[in-house]
């Protein structure tokens, strides 16, 4: 069912708005997938924050046209899902994570802070761990020299008066 004119427009204005907002672009193709397994990726996806849309390529690249993610319009062929994403590595994780366990999703490629990904750097952003765990990593190693210190503390004071707090007082 071909769309006129006006809804074009309004598809390619829509993208042109998640486009501005995203970070990460993931290309996949999706030849052979069931509606099951479809929707199951898409409620993943909207879990995520990652918005996915199977669009036409020509639309696809008149929206994102200006934007750092033109960088893929040549890759844009055949039949492709869009996964848009503010978080950095959302759209990749989900994209991959899926490709994981369903061989009919095929990555293609993808685009980051205005540069091309192959199907190797969409995997390698997607195993990033995610902003969470990145600062309670980072959380853990600014407390872990602060620990030693009160352990060492510890083990000190305890060597120095530990025979003196057993000892009862004598009056």
């Amino acid at each position: 069912m071909s769309l006129n004119r006006s809804e074009k427009q309004a598809v390619v204005e829509e993208v042109t708005g998640l486009a501005a907002q995203a970070q990460t672009l993931v290309l996949a193709e999706y030849r052979g997938i069931t509606v099951a397994d479809m929707t199951k990726l898409r409620n993943d996806a909207r879990k995520q924050g990652v918005s996915l849309s199977v669009l036409k390529n020509t639309l696809a690249r008149r929206a994102v046209s200006g934007s750092g993610f033109e960088v893929v319009a040549d890759q844009m062929t055949g039949p492709l899902i869009y996964g848009f994403s503010v978080d950095a590595v959302a759209a990749a994780r989900v994209v991959a994570d899926f490709a994981k366990t369903n061989d009919k999703l095929v990555i293609r490629g993808g685009a980051y802070g205005g540069k091309a990904l192959d199907v190797n750097g969409v995997k390698q952003l997607a195993s990033i761990p995610s902003k969470e765990v990145l600062l309670a990593q980072l959380c853990g190693l600014l407390m872990s020299p602060i620990s030693r210190t009160a352990v060492v503390l510890g083990a000190l004071a305890a060597q120095k008066g530990g025979g003196d707090e057993a000892a009862p007082a004598a009056a």
